[in-house]
């Protein structure tokens, strides 16, 4: 047995939202912290992560609110000339390893334990030398809620025969010689990484076959750029949201004018998206993978045999001489599948997402609600839960829930201002800074403003029909489990 330790607050996971959420309580206070985390180094699943992957949002918001990632730069080149610089996976584990060490562990306050399995009960194991440690604590944080499923170390599901050739995209890099076709499986943005990755190696779009169970929504990243220079973009994408909303007849129609306003792309027009993960491109990116043709819409894939693939709704033929990329690992298989808890309970913190697409920001204000408000009533009322998409119709109650948790923040001035300090916001400091001479400017304002409530209640509407639509759901298959029985038994 290991050492006693006693700390205020107990973090376990180094990832984006423990690190958010220490940076912020850090910050806030002079309480002693202890970070437990099963990695080497800090980062979370970006340890794991392909060789070429990068951030798909601006780095400008994104890490700890106290240190900047972005490098401040306009990218010259490539599908993402002339927006903020994405970061690189090697950049963000580099730059949550530097906070590490140069702000928390340098403190003397935080105390680090890498490699470290937790147990529950203020108890952890390190891996590497059996050694376990106690810990007495004022207030435990759960900072893996949000854990994200990756292929490298996610069991697909579905079988996969011997003689095929089948990696996760991290392996990518490592092929030596061309194979007869590569055959990636997945519809996310994982997939859209790895089909645009092949198509930057110069490999022939034809060579291609994309396997995509459904298609998604997608949001393009012009409209996520938090400068002066995309104000009309961006803000403007909001209120082209709201309008969108508040005037669509219904939900089919919102999604309709939601596209038409900019404010959704997909990457085939002819098909109508059944998914939404939340996803950001950019257009080029787009051009790109319409590039590839070989696009399979059979379902999910249940088997790679040797000589075909089995899917939900039919297969087609593979080769052992093709390279099977697993791009399957999805939301379905980390958080989105957890049952939600309240952010606090008690002695116990689970940081969520509060705002939608945003989850740097979510656990950093978590952070700073937990240390300057009292009841926990007061805290989970403002740190109101905004529920994952999967589905694309799941985009209605995940903007209601974002919308009303930025109306109730905008009640309380103190926050309001704290919010508009903190550099993962991304766009309030933009908004109330816009020069009020600036009549294009001022419109854009005044737009958002004329369309919000209505967007809201239009939302709400929409919410109800989502629910009563389902409920029709579950008692039409009742009916139809009750008449099989009653068939089955007639039989008998």
């Amino acid at each position: 047995m290991g050492e006693s330790l006693k700390t205020d607050y107990l973090i376990i996971g180094s990832g984006l939202v423990g690190m958010a959420f220490a940076d912020t309580l850090f910050t806030e206070t002079d309480a002693n912290i202890i970070i437990v985390d099963r990695y080497a180094k800090p980062g979370g699943h970006w340890n794991l992560a392909y060789p070429f992957v990068t951030l798909h949002q601006p780095s400008s918001f994104f890490g700890v609110s106290s240190k900047e990632l972005s490098r401040g730069e306009i990218d010259q080149i490539g599908l993402n000339k002339g927006m903020g610089d994405l970061a690189t996976g090697d950049e963000i584990c580099a730059y949550f390893d530097d906070v590490m060490r140069q702000r928390f562990l340098a403190s003397g306050r935080v105390q680090y334990f890498p490699m470290c399995e937790y147990e529950g009960d203020g108890q952890f194991t390190s891996k590497l030398t059996g050694e376990t440690h106690s810990v007495d604590y004022e207030k435990l944080v759960d900072a893996t809620f949000l854990t994200i499923a990756v292929p490298s170390t996610h069991t697909p599901n579905f079988s996969i025969a011997t003689e095929a050739q089948f990696m996760p995209l991290n392996d990518m890099p490592s092929i030596t010689e061309k194979p007869a076709g590569y055959v990636v499986i997945g519809g996310g943005k994982t997939s859209i990484d790895a089909c645009l990755w092949l198509l930057s190696q110069g490999v022939d779009p034809d060579d291609i076959t994309w396997i995509r169970s459904r298609d998604a929504w997608l949001l393009d990243r012009a409209n996520t750029q938090p400068t002066d220079e995309f104000f009309h973009k961006s803000v403007g994408s909001i209120a082209a949201q709201y309008e969108a909303i508040g005037n669509a007849s219904s939900i089919d129609d919102m999604f309709d004018r939601l596209e038409e306003g900019g404010y959704f792309l997909r990457l085939d027009k002819d098909v109508r998206p059944t998914m939404f993960h939340a996803a950001t491109i950019s257009k080029p990116e787009i051009e790109q993978l319409q590039r590839i043709k070989n696009i399979v819409r059979m379902g999910q894939v249940s088997a790679i045999e040797k000589d075909r693939i089995v899917l939900t709704n039919g297969e087609i033929p593979t080769t052992p001489a093709h390279i099977h990329i697993d791009c399957s690992a999805s939301l379905e298989r980390s958080f989105a599948h957890k049952q939600p808890r309240p952010v606090f309970d008690g002695n116990c913190i689970t940081p969520q997402m509060i705002r939608a697409y945003q989850p740097a920001f979510s656990a950093s204000m978590a952070a700073y609600v937990e240390v300057n408000y009292d009841s926990d009533a007061e805290k989970n009322r403002l740190c109101a839960l905004v529920p994952p998409p999967n589905h694309d119709v799941d985009f209605i109650p995940m903007t209601l829930a974002m919308m009303m948790n930025q109306y109730n923040w905008s009640l309380d001035k103190t926050l309001r201002l704290w919010v508009r300090e903190n550099r993962l916001d991304g766009f309030t400091k933009l908004i109330s800074s816009a020069d009020k001479s600036d009549m294009k400017k001022m419109g854009i304002l005044q737009r958002i403003q004329n369309n919000a409530m209505p967007a809201i209640n239009k939302l709400q509407q929409f919410n109800v029909e989502l629910a009563n639509r389902e409920l029709a759901n579950k008692e039409l298959s009742n009916k139809e489990l009750s008449n099989k029985k009653t068939s089955q038994g007639a039989k008998a």
